[in-house]
């Protein structure tokens, strides 16, 4: 994959963010926001047994933010809470086709520090 086509997909997730609204019905949610730029992600799970029934995020911020929480909530919906809790910071940026120590890796990294958050409430 080249990079333009890795730019394609987070402009894409950006403009068309998947599960991008509050949940009806969630168990668990958290907040964070990333305070060197300003984006906001807060995350809605729907919990039920050891499954991640449901996700949605509703967020403020940049393209890189919202394309990585539109993309991580497309892979953990109706995994097992275990799988979820194993996904590292690297498979994100790698979601995202971005280097590690990238100047944005605080903006890649908000929604799956989110997720942690919600998984733990």
């Amino acid at each position: 994959m080249t990079s333009s086509l890795y730019k394609e997909n987070i402009l894409d997730h950006y403009k068309n963010p998947r599960n991008f609204k509050k949940l009806k019905k969630s168990t668990s949610n958290a907040f964070l926001n990333n305070v060197t730029c300003g984006d906001e992600m807060e995350v809605f799970l729907n919990i039920e047994g050891n499954l991640v029934k449901d996700i949605s995020f509703d967020a403020r911020g940049c393209a890189i933010s919202i394309a990585a929480m539109s993309m991580l909530s497309e892979k953990v919906k109706g995994k097992k809470i275990s799988e979820v809790k194993k996904i590292t910071d690297d498979e994100v940026l790698k979601m995202l086709g971005m280097e590690k120590e990238t100047p944005r890796m605080k903006c890649a990294l908000l929604g799956i520090e989110t997720l942690r958050k919600a998984l733990s409430s």
